[in-house]
């Protein structure tokens, strides 16, 4: 295909992106938790390379995205050290609602990663999906994990995965519909990030699960 190295380069740098995104929303989520360099720099790695890592191992992919692209591990170590001057010396103070932004960013990039390279490996529409779905969320549960939180993505009751899995749908129609792959790989991290932001700044939450009366 022509424009196949066209697409290659543009889902590189939605990956990319995706990955400065969640390890920012990961470098304020250990800057909230007051943690310590090491602390620091491991937070903000499994939110940046978790939900990437767990997909390319559902999917056989080799090699890994940090690991064919090191200088990802590089940039993300200079951005800790960086971050934490910079943190200490304007006293900047983190909070949770911060750390959303970033965060919702990186759930609609990765989303639509996920779901395209599962798309590549011809595989049915519904797994595509759920892959991007994986990978759009996977880093956040394990970041949240390790800060001793529940998870975002469990406990927020503002859609989340749910977003991830209106755009990975949203990429594999426009795919069907014949668009071009590219603008289908930013129809779908657009509709994820949008609808994320439009849960954040609305307050919309989705109903509570309820199985009658509760126990007193």
């Amino acid at each position: 295909m022509t424009n196949a190295p066209l697409l290659s380069l543009l889902h590189t740098v939605v990956e990319g992106s995706a990955t400065l995104a969640f390890a920012l929303s990961g470098l304020l989520e250990a800057a909230r938790k007051r943690l310590d360099a090491v602390g620091v720099c491991l937070v903000t790695g499994l939110a940046a390379f978790g939900g990437g890592t767990l997909r390319d191992v559902l999917l056989d992919r080799r090699p890994f995205f940090w690991v064919a692209h090191p200088g990802w591990l590089w940039l993300l170590l200079a951005v800790c050290a960086g971050a934490m001057l910079f943190l200490r010396a304007r006293h900047f103070a983190p909070t949770e609602r911060a750390m959303q932004w970033p965060d919702a960013l990186g759930l609609g990039l990765f989303s639509a990663s996920g779901t395209q390279l599962a798309l590549a490996q011809d595989l049915p529409g519904i797994v595509a999906v759920l892959m991007g779905v994986i990978t759009a969320t996977f880093g956040g549960v394990l970041r949240d994990i390790v800060c001793n939180e529940i998870p975002t993505a469990l406990r927020d009751h503002r859609p989340y995965a749910i977003c991830a899995f209106a755009g990975g749908w949203v990429l594999v129609l426009a795919q069907q519909a014949g668009l071009p792959p590219g603008a289908g790989l930013v129809l779908g991290a657009a509709t994820a990030s949008g609808l994320r932001v439009l849960a954040l700044v609305t307050g919309y939450q989705l109903p509570p699960w309820s199985s009658g009366d509760v126990a007193k």
